[in-house]
C-alpha cells in the first residue's frame, strides 16, 4: 500500500493568489503587467492626479558636480518648484491635481525634480524601476506616490498616459530613449499634444544633430518643431507655458 500524501502541502493545491511560483512563471506574465499598471493607477487616483509633468534626466549628475553639473541640478530643482507652485500641483481646495512633477524617482535630476516640488510643498511622483545599479528612489517623492516596475514597458506607460509637459535635462541613452520615444508618440499621432522642452540648448544640440536629421529627410521640419530649447528654469515653464501646456487636459 502506497503510504498516505499530505495533498495540501502540493504546489497545486495552494490558492493561486498566494503562489508565488505561479505568479512569478512565463504565463502570468500579462497578469503582472496588469498588476503593475493597477496598482499605480489606484494610488494616483486616490491623490486625484489628473495630469503631470515629467522630468527626465541623468542620474549621474550630483548636486556638487564638475562642469555644468550644479547649474542643471539647481535649475531642475528650481524648475519643479516653479510648475509646482504655478502648474495646479497645489489645489488642494479642488482636489484634482494637475501638472505633478512625475520623475524616474531616481538619484540626480530626477532627485533635483522631486526635490523642488517637496520645497513648494506639492507632492511628486516617482516611478522606479528594478535596476541592478544606480537606481535608489531619493528622499524627495512623495511616499504614498512612489512606485516600483520590473517592466520598463509598464513605467513608460504611466510616465506618458498622464504627461502634459516634458522637461528634458541633459542625460544618457535612458534619456534620451525617453525622449525619442515621446517624441515618436507625437510624430505619429498616437499621443495627445505635449508641450516638449530640451533643458540647455548648446547640450542637445552638440548631441542630436536636429538639423542633419532633416536635411537627410529621415524627419521633418514640422516635427522637429514639437519641441522647443530653454537655458534656465524660467525659460523652460515660459516654452511650456507657449505650447498651451495650461490648456491641455486629459
Amino acid at each position: 500500500m502506497p503510504e498516505p500524501r499530505d495533498i495540501a502541502t502540493f504546489p497545486s493545491y495552494r490558492l493561486p493568489a498566494l503562489d508565488q511560483d505561479f505568479l512569478l512563471g512565463d504565463s502570468m506574465r500579462g497578469v503582472r503587467f496588469l498588476l503593475e499598471y493597477s496598482k499605480a493607477e489606484e494610488a494616483l487616483r486616490a491623490w486625484q492626479v489628473r495630469s503631470t509633468i515629467v522630468v527626465f534626466g541623468s542620474a549621474r549628475v550630483r548636486e556638487n558636480g564638475p562642469g555644468p553639473q550644479a547649474r542643471w541640478y539647481e535649475e531642475a530643482r528650481r524648475f519643479a518648484r516653479i510648475a509646482s507652485e504655478r502648474g495646479g500641483a497645489l489645489r488642494q481646495e479642488e482636489r484634482i491635481r494637475d501638472n505633478v512633477i512625475a520623475t524616474g524617482g531616481g538619484p540626480g535630476l530626477m532627485e533635483a525634480a522631486n526635490r523642488g516640488a517637496m520645497e513648494a510643498g506639492a507632492p511628486s511622483i516617482g516611478f522606479n524601476v528594478a535596476l541592478p545599479h544606480e537606481q535608489a528612489p531619493n528622499a524627495y517623492t512623495t511616499p504614498e506616490l512612489t512606485f516600483q516596475f520590473h517592466y520598463f514597458a509598464m513605467r513608460k506607460m504611466h510616465l506618458a498616459m498622464r504627461a502634459n509637459g516634458l522637461v528634458v535635462f541633459p542625460g544618457g541613452f535612458g534619456t534620451l530613449d525617453e525622449l525619442f520615444e515621446i517624441l515618436t508618440l507625437r510624430a505619429t499621432d498616437k499621443s495627445p499634444p505635449v508641450a516638449i522642452v530640451l533643458f540647455d540648448e548648446a547640450y542637445w544640440r552638440s548631441i542630436v544633430k536636429f538639423d542633419a536629421l532633416v536635411a537627410h529627410g529621415m524627419v521633418t521640419p514640422e516635427e522637429v518643431a514639437l519641441f522647443r530649447f530653454a537655458d534656465d528654469a524660467e525659460a523652460a515653464w515660459t516654452a511650456l507655458e507657449d505650447q498651451g501646456l495650461c490648456s491641455i487636459r486629459r
